[in-house]
């Protein structure tokens, strides 16, 4: 009885933690209009065309640069904020007990998402 009531208290903690559930890697896109032109990261990640897909670090913060020849290249700040999903896997973990769990979500970012997302470029060309 003590093994089963336990078993159901681990399964009920790791349902609401974000780490399992998501992931602490998100996918940010990049796009342009018109396509084909370069992205050039803050964080050293590059692309020759887009669009583009790149694994981040959910609680990343950088400047994607995006710039195509004959056109005027346009620098977008990305950022992050608690996801909907996120809030409430840590809402879990808090009313289920999963103190731990809490703590490993805050510090992996996987409450997180990356904005704007996908990253969307509307460069002016002569």
């Amino acid at each position: 009885m003590i093994k089963t009531v336990i078993a159901i208290g681990t399964v009920l903690a790791l349902a609401g933690c974000a780490t399992i559930t998501r992931g602490s890697k998100d996918v940010l896109i990049v796009e342009s209009t018109p396509a084909g032109a370069q992205v050039q990261m803050s964080n050293g990640q590059t692309c020759d065309s887009t669009p583009c897909t790149f694994k981040l670090p959910r609680k990343s913060e950088l400047n994607v640069l995006v710039q195509k020849q004959g056109c005027k290249p346009q620098q977008i700040r990305v950022t992050n904020k608690v996801a909907n999903s996120g809030g409430a896997a840590m809402a879990g973990n808090v009313l289920v007990g999963g103190i731990i769990g809490a703590g490993v979500d805050a510090s992996s970012g996987a409450m997180l998402d990356l904005v704007p997302n996908p990253v969307v470029a509307n460069l002016e060309c002569r």
